[in-house]
């Protein structure tokens, strides 16, 4: 037997209880979970947002950032061993779909994720599948907490800053959004020496943006607060020239977020819509400016499991220090009830659940 968190209804209390321990999948493993994070994605799950978790099913475990080590190896597994230490994508691709096929597997069409599809990591244990495809060896200098940092949050930005938005040394980075992702992204820019503008409201937020200059390049911010056109105006003038953004990413998913980062591109600019908006929100996208400037604008979801050897090897060589983003360690009984409080707001930092006792 094994304790996890679990709500038998969305929006209904997270109570830690004591429940069978699952079995690896032929294809899979089955991982003791030494840390992993909460996300504004696992508030989003409890409160009934996501379809994934409604077609499993209630009682439901939430939690899909995690590191850990293999507990148990399903018999189709070749490639990892009882004892071997692991962390994994957050999206588990089939391989075999059109998307897998297109080198696509973010958007694969048979996706399975932990915490979202099947009972996630807020337990003592978790059983993961395809873990020839998804699974990945920790180096030996990487602790559970900077692997489990890695999570959806620094992977997510880690892709739309890098991959999507093809960001260089000496360009402007604006991230709209200062949270998670938004954090994550602004790391990674002033790791890659580009001039980073955050947008917030909050000011714990900038200041914390601000802290990450030490790792290259620089940071500014702006208050977003203010009237849309002040907010713009600011952005832009702290760009070369006053000329808007090399890449601006909406890293929040909120109306205001998304119309900002549109309008605050430079001509030829980038826009990577990485936040994911959810409900009733309808930006107004500008969609004559997008084409007079030559606007490219890209959606970016996750990362692959092939595209986390760099920034496993930026952990080890301690240049993308991940474990900044976190604010604090708790217990499995204290993160039930932190995720529970983000009906009144996220933490500023990661809150990572490391005690499962």
């Amino acid at each position: 037997m094994m304790r996890a968190a679990r709500y038998d209804a969305f929006g209904g209390p997270i109570r830690v209880v004591t429940v069978p321990v699952p079995e690896a999948p032929a294809d899979g493993v089955l991982v003791e979970v030494k840390a992993t994070g909460l996300c504004r994605s696992d508030w989003h799950g409890w409160k009934g947002h996501d379809g994934d978790i409604a077609a499993h099913g209630l009682p439901f475990t939430p939690g899909h950032e995690l590191s850990g080590v293999v507990a148990a190896v399903g018999e189709g597994v070749r490639s990892f061993a009882v004892g071997d230490r692991v962390t994994v994508p957050f999206i588990l691709s089939c391989g075999s779909c059109r998307e897998c096929a297109r080198a696509r597997p973010t958007i694969c069409e048979r996706q399975q994720q932990p915490g979202f599809t099947q009972h996630g990591s807020f337990a003592q244990y978790v059983a993961l599948p395809r873990a020839e495809r998804n699974l990945l060896k920790l180096h030996d200098n990487i602790s559970f907490v900077a692997a489990a940092a890695l999570g959806c949050r620094t992977t997510t930005a880690y892709r739309a800053v890098v991959h999507r938005g093809r960001l260089a040394a000496g360009e402007t980075l604006a991230v709209f959004g200062c949270g998670g992702v938004g954090l994550s992204a602004v790391m990674i820019g002033c790791s890659l020496g580009a001039r980073v503008i955050a947008v917030d409201t909050s000011v714990g937020a900038l200041a914390r943006a601000k802290a990450f200059a030490d790792l290259g390049g620089s940071v500014h911010t702006v208050d977003a607060s203010a009237p849309a056109d002040e907010v713009r105006n600011a952005v832009r003038a702290l760009t070369p020239h006053a000329c808007g953004a090399d890449l601006s990413i909406d890293a929040a998913g909120f109306k205001a977020t998304c119309e900002h980062a549109v309008w605050c591109a430079r001509r030829g600019g980038r826009v990577v819509q990485v936040g994911l908006p959810l409900g009733g929100c309808s930006p107004v996208v500008p969609m004559a400016r997008v084409a007079g400037w030559e606007l490219e604008i890209y959606g970016s979801h996750g990362m692959a499991s092939d595209d986390f050897g760099p920034l496993l090897d930026a952990l080890a060589s301690g240049s993308l220090p991940v474990e900044r983003l976190v604010g604090r360690c708790v217990s499995l009984a204290e993160g039930a009830k932190a995720l529970e409080a983000m009906d009144d707001g996220s933490p500023l930092g990661i809150t990572m659940i490391t005690d499962f006792s």
